[in-house]
């Protein structure tokens, strides 16, 4: 398959932006490849400059659900465009996605609008030290919250796929302050809590963890730390950036039957367009400014645009059967890889939860991010360039998620299946 056009759009870009991409995992740089630099979307389908077309199962990482390109999403965005693209003043699209994400989410009485799941972790991390009046926060090993200071000690995603959990330019002032306990362990949590008594604002926890790959919540894990936070006075974070709307359409918490204090939500809700958002119990959220002290604030959030798509993709999700259907050709997915992986001889660990889903390169379960950092990245690079040569595009990393559409037909599955059992010959 030939890629000269995106190599060379590379080697442009490498002279203008750092590392040639503007977010890190984009560089293919732990696969050993040059990026793709992609022209066009359609439904299940990305095309690059070079004119190959790709299956996707990145889907800009988790927002495109409908697919790309929905011709309802389009045309509700042409739609607002027509009326002005930005005004830094409240629109009616604002208060109607609120309202419909209030309506979806078990833990969400009041909501924000913010630009990016970045801004929607930060600012909810400091309306519960605000709330609490605490400074410690707690998270879990290779969970990735965002690029907020406080957030880059042992993270997951781009910082665990280049090895750098801790980044440099973070204060130690600042890290000190982040508690991090292994996911999927309350032992660790516990422990955690009981050395640093009434000193912690809030546990911020991805229900499904989905940036060391995807791994699940063991039985009692989030209801342990339901527990936990209750006892203790400490607010409980859900990021659902990636998850919510996602697994199901009140997101992991209404799938797992676990209420956070708060929860973190992004990419589906904005229809691919920039956008995160931060909601909870009414209580807390009214000590955010205007109605409290603590200060938020941002001349893009609720860019009629975003909200304009995001209305229009829930509208979608909505649909009797939408996520039965997507359930259903998830798991035959990940199943047809697992299947194409042991017929080949060549052993995987595969998870999925909803329409997220990962093969983990490792003869054992994966539960947390030392089990998940034990995968054999290497096999994983030479599985995602053979995948790519046969036209599936995958996350370029081992500590990614893949996400499936309600736009993949049964061809593209049969595909893929196809091309995964050809890859895993290769490799075995």
């Amino acid at each position: 398959m030939n890629h000269t056009r995106s190599s060379a759009l590379f080697q442009q870009a490498k002279a203008a932006i750092p590392g040639g991409v503007n977010s890190p995992v984009r560089a293919f740089k732990s696969v050993g490849a040059d990026p793709l630099f992609i022209k066009k979307a359609a439904g299940s389908a990305i095309y690059d400059e070079d004119g190959n077309a790709f299956v996707d199962y990145v889907g800009s990482w988790g927002p495109m659900i409908v697919g790309h390109c929905h011709p309802q999403v389009i045309e509700a965005v042409k739609r607002t465009m027509d009326n002005g693209a930005s005004f830094g003043a409240p629109t009616e699209q604002e208060t109607v996605l609120a309202g419909m994400v209030i309506e979806a989410v078990p833990s969400i009485e009041m909501v924000r609008m913010v630009s990016s799941g970045t801004e929607a972790t930060m600012s909810a991390i400091r309306l519960a030290r605000g709330y609490t009046g605490r400074d410690n926060i707690l998270k879990f090993s290779g969970c990735y919250h965002g690029h907020a200071d406080s957030l880059l000690v042992k993270a997951g995603s781009g910082a665990a796929t280049f090895g750098v959990p801790d980044s440099p330019g973070v204060p130690a002032d600042f890290a000190k302050h982040t508690l991090t306990a292994e996911y999927n362990s309350l032992d660790s949590v516990r422990k955690l809590v009981a050395e640093n008594k009434g000193t912690i604002a809030c546990i911020i926890v991805e229900p499904v963890a989905g940036n060391m790959g995807t791994i699940p919540p063991r039985e009692g894990f989030l209801e342990g730390l339901r527990e936990i936070c209750t006892n203790e006075g400490i607010i409980l974070i859900f990021d659902e950036v990636m998850s919510g709307f996602r697994v199901a359409y009140g997101g992991a918490q209404s799938l797992f039957g676990v209420t956070p204090d708060m929860t973190t939500l992004g990419k589906i809700i904005g229809g691919g367009l920039p956008v995160g958002a931060f909601g909870g119990k009414r209580e807390i959220m009214e000590k955010l400014s205007p109605s409290g002290g603590i200060y938020q604030a941002g001349t893009l959030s609720g860019n009629p645009l975003a909200m304009s798509a995001g209305i229009a993709t829930l509208t979608l999700l909505k649909q009797p059967g939408f996520y039965e259907k997507l359930e259903e050709k998830s798991r035959q997915v990940a199943e047809g890889i697992a299947a194409a992986a042991k017929t080949a001889g060549y052993p995987i660990y595969s998870t999925r939860v909803g329409s997220m889903f990962c093969a983990f390169f490792s003869k054992n379960e994966v539960h947390d991010w030392p089990t998940a950092s034990a995968c054999d990245t290497r096999a994983f690079a030479t599985y995602f360039l053979a995948m790519l040569d046969e036209g599936i595009y995958l996350a370029p990393s081992q500590f990614e998620t893949a996400f499936v559409s309600a736009a993949h037909s049964d061809a593209d599955i049969e595909k893929t299946i196809a091309a995964a059992a050809k890859c895993f010959r290769l490799i075995a």
